[in-house]
């Protein structure tokens, strides 16, 4: 089981209503109709709590006749919670990718051959820029201004902004006239 699959079962047992269903199904199969009579719902509020029910694999149907009957998944309710919460990340790997997605698809829109076209505004944006800068940087090292300014200015003519900004970031650290890259 996927945290995703887990995270519809936590969030469709969180409602009364549905607890109420499981709870009445728990005695044995039964039909909308008759969950409708038995918990004073409406037949198509009943449906509705189903359907939800359905899609987190809690409960399936079948057909009788002119009835849906409804029964619950037991193998999916005789989980603990400790399994359900132990369940398979498989969110991080995709979270990363798109992430990383995100990452060069800023570089292709605001480098042209090594070069920084301009200063994005927006500052998720502009710390990807400035993380690309500063890896042509050695971490720890120690840089004299006039290097770093050579080395930035190669990148972009306002090396006394990118440097500024590095520094408030935390990826530079200043030091007097000296210049080390924390990140």
């Amino acid at each position: 089981m996927t945290q995703q699959d887990a995270l519809k079962i936590f969030k469709c047992l969180s409602d009364l209503s549905r607890l109420r269903i499981v709870q009445s199904l728990s005695r044995g199969d039964m039909y909308t109709e008759l969950l409708a009579e038995r918990l004073e719902l409406t037949p198509s509020t009943v449906s509705f709590h189903m359907k939800k029910l359905e899609d987190a694999g809690l409960v399936c149907s079948r057909k009788e006749q002119y009835y849906t009957v409804y029964a619950l998944n037991r193998t999916v309710l005789e989980q603990t919670v400790f399994d359900l919460a132990a369940s398979a990340p498989e969110q991080v790997d995709e979270q990363q990718k798109r992430e990383e997605e995100y990452r060069q698809k800023v570089i292709r829109s605001f480098f042209d051959y090594g070069r920084l076209r301009s200063i994005p505004v927006q500052r998720k944006k502009r710390l990807i820029c400035y993380e690309e800068i500063a890896a042509r940087l050695e971490l720890g090292r120690v840089y004299e201004e006039k290097e770093l300014n050579a080395i930035i200015s190669a990148v972009h003519e306002d090396y006394c902004t990118i440097r500024r900004d590095m520094i408030g970031e935390g990826i530079l650290r200043r030091d007097g006239g000296r210049y080390v890259r924390l990140k």
